[in-house]
C-alpha cells in the first residue's frame, strides 16, 4: 500500500468446527468425545467436518468414513442437522450486519466484513471483531475465531492463526514483514498442485515472489503468478462482494454398497431428478438460466469423473447419454456415487450489477 492510500479494515470471521460445535451444544455429553458429521457407520460416504478432538487423530473434512474409522474407531458419527445449522448461520449473519452492510458470506460458517468506514468502537476493527465474537457466543453459545487485516486475503489467513476461539490482528505496519515470511501455500487459491508447482520454480515464501518480477512470474506461472505478484506486493487490498452468485446446483447420492449394474445405476441417477428440479426452481425463478447440464460418477476406487453438455433445460435423455459416456471412463468398475448438476448463467443486467464498484 502506498502512503497516501487509506488502509482498509477487513475482518474474516470463521465459526469453530461449526457443525460439530452445534451438535455438542445440543448434546453436551459429546463434549469430550471425538465426533464427525456426515459419515456413515457402515464406512460409506465422507466426513463433512469434525471437532478438534477428532482432528487430533488425523480426521478432517472430505475424509472417507472407512479411513476415519481406522484412525479413530471410537469416533461418534452423526448424520447432521442442516436445517438447524442454517438457522444458526442466519443468527450469526444478522450479528454481522449490526456492524456493517458490507458482508460477504463464504459459507454457513464464515464471512468477510469490511468495516473501513464504521464509526463503531471508535472505528477500531479489532474492537469490532471482538464485539462480534462476544455477541456470537452470548447469543448462540458457540465460539468463533476472527482475523483482522488491511488486505482481505490476509484477514482470512489471520483468522487461522489462533484457532479455536481466537483473534489475530495484522496491523498495516506489519503487512510487509508478514507477507515476506508467509508460506505461499496458505494463500487462498494456492492448492496442493499449485504449491508443488511453485516450489519447483523456487517460490515457497512471499519473499520469493517479492524477489522476482511480474513479467517473469507471468511467463512461468500465468494467472497464478500475476495473482501472487499483486497480493505479495499489496497492490490490491481486495473488496467485499455483497452479491455472491451461485454458479451451479447439484444433487448426488452415495450408495451403501458399490453398484456395478449400469441399468440400476441409470435408474438411481434419474431418481435424483425431482430433487435437482426442486433445488433449481428457486434459483431459476430469478435472473439465472441453465447453461449446462451434467452428471458426476465416483467409482469404487474413488476415481471421479464429470461429463457436461451445453443445454437450456434439464433433459432426461441428454443426461442418460452423458451418463453412458461417463461410465465408459470407469472401464467396468463399480460405482459408489452418482450425481446430477446444472451450470448457471445470468442476464447481462445481473452481471453488470454484480460488478458495480463499492461506494
Amino acid at each position: 500500500m502506498t502512503e497516501t492510500q487509506k488502509p482498509r479494515k477487513f475482518i474474516h470471521v470463521d465459526m469453530d468446527a461449526f457443525y460439530a460445535s452445534v451438535e455438542i451444544r445440543e448434546q453436551p455429553w459429546l463434549a469430550d468425545k471425538p465426533i464427525a458429521i456426515g459419515g456413515r457407520a457402515g464406512g460409506r460416504g465422507v466426513l463433512s467436518t469434525c471437532n478438534y478432538i477428532a482432528r487430533q487423530y488425523g480426521l478432517h473434512s472430505a475424509m472417507p468414513t472407512h479411513q476415519a474409522l481406522k484412525l479413530c474407531p471410537d469416533v461418534v458419527l452423526l448424520p447432521g442437522q442442516m436445517s438447524l445449522y442454517k438457522e444458526i448461520s442466519q443468527q450469526v449473519q444478522a450479528i454481522f450486519r449490526r456492524y456493517t452492510d458490507l458482508v460477504e458470506p463464504l459459507s454457513l460458517d464464515e464471512a468477510y466484513l469490511d468495516v473501513t468506514d464504521s464509526d463503531l468502537h471508535q472505528g477500531s476493527a479489532t474492537r469490532i471483531a471482538q464485539a462480534i465474537r462476544n455477541d456470537i457466543f452470548k447469543e448462540t453459545q458457540l465460539t468463533a475465531s476472527a482475523g483482522v487485516a488491511p488486505l482481505k486475503y490476509l484477514a482470512k489467513i489471520a483468522s487461522e492463526l489462533d484457532k479455536p476461539n481466537g483473534l489475530s490482528v495484522i496491523a498495516p505496519e506489519q503487512v510487509e514483514q508478514f507477507i515476506s515470511e508467509l508460506e505461499l501455500r496458505k494463500i487462498s487459491g494456492v492448492g496442493k498442485v499449485s504449491a508443488q508447482r511453485l516450489s519447483e520454480h523456487g517460490y515457497v515464501y512471499g519473499r520469493d515472489i517479492l524477489a522476482s518480477n511480474s513479467e517473469q512470474l507471468r511467463l512461468e506461472l500465468g494467472k497464478l503468478g500475476e495473482m501472487l505478484w499483486r497480493r505479495c506486493n499489496a497492490l490490491d487490498s481486495g473488496r467485499v462482494s455483497t452479491h455472491r452468485v451461485r454458479k451451479s446446483v447439484g444433487v448426488e447420492r452415495t450408495f451403501a454398497k458399490d453398484i456395478g449394474d449400469s441399468q440400476l445405476l441409470g435408474e438411481k441417477l434419474i431418481g435424483l431428478l425431482p430433487e435437482l428440479k426442486r433445488r433449481s426452481d428457486k434459483v431459476l425463478a430469478g435472473e439465472a438460466s441453465i447453461k449446462t447440464i451434467g452428471v458426476k460418477i465416483k467409482f469404487s476406487d474413488f476415481q471421479q469423473t464429470t461429463h457436461d453438455q451445453q443445454a437450456q433445460q434439464i433433459d432426461e435423455q441428454v443426461l442418460m447419454d452423458l451418463f453412458s459416456q461417463a461410465m465408459l471412463r470407469g472401464n467396468g468398475k463399480a460405482v459408489r456415487l452418482v450425481g446430477l448438476h446444472i451450470g448457471l448463467e445470468y442476464s447481462k443486467q445481473r452481471q453488470e450489477q454484480m460488478h458495480l464498484p463499492l461506494s
